[in-house]
């Protein structure tokens, strides 16, 4: 029993440790962290294929991938999608404070080349438009109830650590402490995600995590809200790290269903929209990089141009029903006309 708790302690504490402030750049979601022992190219080979494998990880959403001749062929030969390396230390420490470093291989590996494996094994996509998720944690010692307190800074590691694994962006609030003072803790205790976004919380969600000793175990209740709905559930365990690490692979699981692109949608569409409000050079730049900018379209095309409105034809590598869902949103384009499918608008940010 003891031997198991020190592996799964050394799991948590040694997962991937990746920037996750923000959305996730492109160049993080195929890019896998793996500790080494050395730097010699024969531990390198050997660890290739869990770095790669924590690449579809991030860009299927999946926590575990079937095993499959295709996905064996892949693995053994990960070298080959290898685009570049660099090795890192991390220090980091135990719950008791003892200072622990460790030598890290950071892969970065090939999009096109990844992408057609991805393709190959047949696995899910999730969208790579990934709204971050501001955490909310607050810990009841039974006296208090304190926002992140810094002594189980161990545990909010870890949670960066997964969060990054699966390709989460994530962020915590930033308060000084008159802001702190402000915070009505009976709400966020209770889980009021409404009460964090009316007071203009950033990020494009919000998590609550609310922890505490129940006898032996830390009992932990999450309340997760975005723009695609709310979610609330629960994980305990003798470790606070452990029981954050269900909830934070849970909330991936959750995050990810809902932006997720079935394998059956891949492929190659074309759709032709009609762009207005783009009233100048400086619209149009920002518009067309947008339009570029975003995984579903592989590449632009300008079929003509009036005053104010752009033709443009887009070749996408899923279903145009993804694209128009996400325009329906209107962050960026948004329909003209109630039930347009091709006529949309600009909005400079």
């Amino acid at each position: 029993m003891m031997i198991m708790q020190m592996k799964r302690m050394l799991f948590v504490f040694f997962m991937l440790q990746l920037p996750v402030s923000g959305v996730l750049a492109v160049e993080n979601l195929y890019t896998g962290e793996v500790a080494v022992s050395n730097q010699s190219a024969e531990e390198r080979s050997q660890v290739l294929p869990d770095a790669l494998l924590q690449v579809l990880q991030k860009l299927s959403g999946q926590r575990e991938i079937s095993l499959s001749r295709e996905l064996e062929e892949a693995l053994a030969d990960a070298e080959r999608a290898l685009l570049s390396f660099q090795y890192k230390s991390v220090d980091r420490s135990y719950p008791d404070g003892t200072p622990v470093q460790e030598l890290r291989l950071r892969a970065h590996f090939m999009q096109a080349e990844v992408d057609r494996i991805v393709q190959r094994i047949g696995l899910p996509r999730w969208q790579q438009e990934r709204p971050d998720i501001q955490l909310w944690v607050v810990i009841d010692d039974g006296q208090s109830r304190k926002l992140k307190p810094v002594e189980y800074d161990y545990a909010w590691r870890s949670v960066e650590d997964i969060a990054a694994m699966r390709g989460l962006p994530v962020s915590w609030p930033e308060l000084d402490e008159e802001e702190a003072q402000l915070i009505d803790m009976r709400l966020v205790w209770g889980g009021f995600t409404d009460y964090l976004v009316e007071r203009g919380a950033p990020g494009d969600g919000v998590a609550i995590i609310a922890a505490r000793r129940e006898g032996p175990l830390w009992s932990v209740r999450w309340n997760l809200a975005n723009s695609e709905g709310n979610w609330s559930w629960r994980t305990s365990d003798q470790r606070l790290m452990f029981a954050l690490a269900q909830g934070v692979h849970e909330m991936t699981d959750k995050l990810a269903s809902t932006n997720t692109i079935a394998a059956s949608e891949q492929g190659s569409w074309s759709i032709d929209i009609s762009v207005g409000e783009i009233n100048s050079a400086e619209n149009y730049a920002a518009c067309l990089g947008y339009l570029q900018g975003l995984s579903l379209v592989n590449t632009v095309d300008i079929l003509g141009a009036s005053p104010g409105r752009v033709e443009f034809r887009l070749t996408l590598n899923a279903s145009a029903d993804y694209l128009r869902d996400m325009f329906n949103r209107g962050v960026t384009i948004l329909p003209a006309s109630a039930g347009s499918t091709y006529d949309y608008e600009f909005l400079p940010q």
